[in-house]
């Protein structure tokens, strides 16, 4: 159900662009605050039971086990860190990229179905007290950082 919903509010979006009602980069912000939004709620609720973290990594295994398997019903492939503040998490196997041909012509529309997950990484992080930057990388379907 939430695939369906999400790719319909993904073609809902930029159809209505396509009209002359907005333009393609607010549809992208538009996205990005919704997954936002909801990211925070999902944290709230996710983290109501559970002890504090001791650190920003003890933050980012939640993020990549408990939130994610709950989410996308998987967890996070891989998570690496230069423990500078900079982490990378990797699926290989996105579930909102898997509908998708893995061919390379719709590499250029994967961005648009990564927005309002980087916003959901990003309210959840906000949440817990951690400012951040996310962003999506697909260099092959449907695999992403």
């Amino acid at each position: 159900l939430f695939l369906l919903l999400h790719s319909e509010m993904v073609a809902g979006l930029y159809r209505a662009a396509e009209q002359g009602e907005g333009e393609n980069g607010r549809c992208t912000t538009k996205l990005e605050s919704m997954g936002f939004r909801v990211g925070q709620g999902l944290i709230e609720r996710f983290t109501k039971d559970t002890a504090r973290f001791k650190d920003e990594l003890d933050i980012m295994k939640f993020i990549c086990k408990d939130f994610w398997t709950t989410v996308f019903k998987k967890q996070i492939d891989n998570l690496r860190t230069n423990h500078q503040g900079i982490y990378v998490l990797q699926d290989n196997k996105f579930r909102l990229l898997t509908q998708m041909s893995a061919g390379k012509q719709y590499l250029e529309h994967a961005p648009k179905y990564l927005a309002f997950t980087c916003g959901l990484i990003r309210g959840g992080l906000s949440n817990l007290g951690i400012k951040s930057i996310v962003t999506a990388e697909v260099s092959s379907m449907p695999a992403c950082k």
